[in-house]
């Protein structure tokens, strides 16, 4: 069966944009990365709107990607936090990826805004598609894309 006979009704990158795939959402993510928590900096660091802000929140955590916290200042009414749960920090590799390739094809002139360095010996952090079995680096040359058990002919 070749790539134009699967049916992509269960393609795992079109459920995984489904729930991550808009721009605000990654935004979002960028920032709860980055330790962005509480709704009001989201608010104030992305510039969405308050309605747009609150829609992509709440389907981060039904997503399970994001879970709520409840914080209080003293003197001030209870409040939510937005942390990444497991789930999310799954996404840090995309990030990464994504954070990459705009490095590269979509520069500031005057340099990357984040420097993301190993904190243990300083060099550059970056995204790579390995073997699973010899961690070697691969590219699109070097792999076998077959069809996987849930594939399924197009209707």
């Amino acid at each position: 069966m070749n790539w134009l006979n699967i049916s992509t009704e269960n393609c795992p990158i079109q459920r995984t944009l489904d729930i991550v795939g808009e721009k605000w959402t990654l935004l979002l993510l960028r920032d709860a990365v980055n330790g962005v928590r509480r709704f009001e900096d989201f608010h104030r660091h992305i510039g969405l709107s308050e309605s747009v802000l609150t829609d992509r929140l709440r389907k981060l955590v039904t997503a399970g990607i994001l879970k709520v916290t409840p914080y209080q200042k003293p003197g001030s009414r209870a409040r939510n936090e937005y942390r990444l749960t497991s789930k999310g920090w799954d996404l840090w590799p995309v990030l990464m990826a994504l954070r990459q390739w705009g490095d590269q094809h979509a520069a500031d002139p005057e340099g990357p805004v984040l420097d993301v360095r190993h904190a243990e010996c300083g060099a550059p952090v970056r995204a790579v598609v390995t073997c699973g079995d010899e961690r070697v680096p691969l590219g699109p040359a070097e792999v076998t894309v077959l069809p996987g058990p849930s594939a399924r002919p197009r209707p």
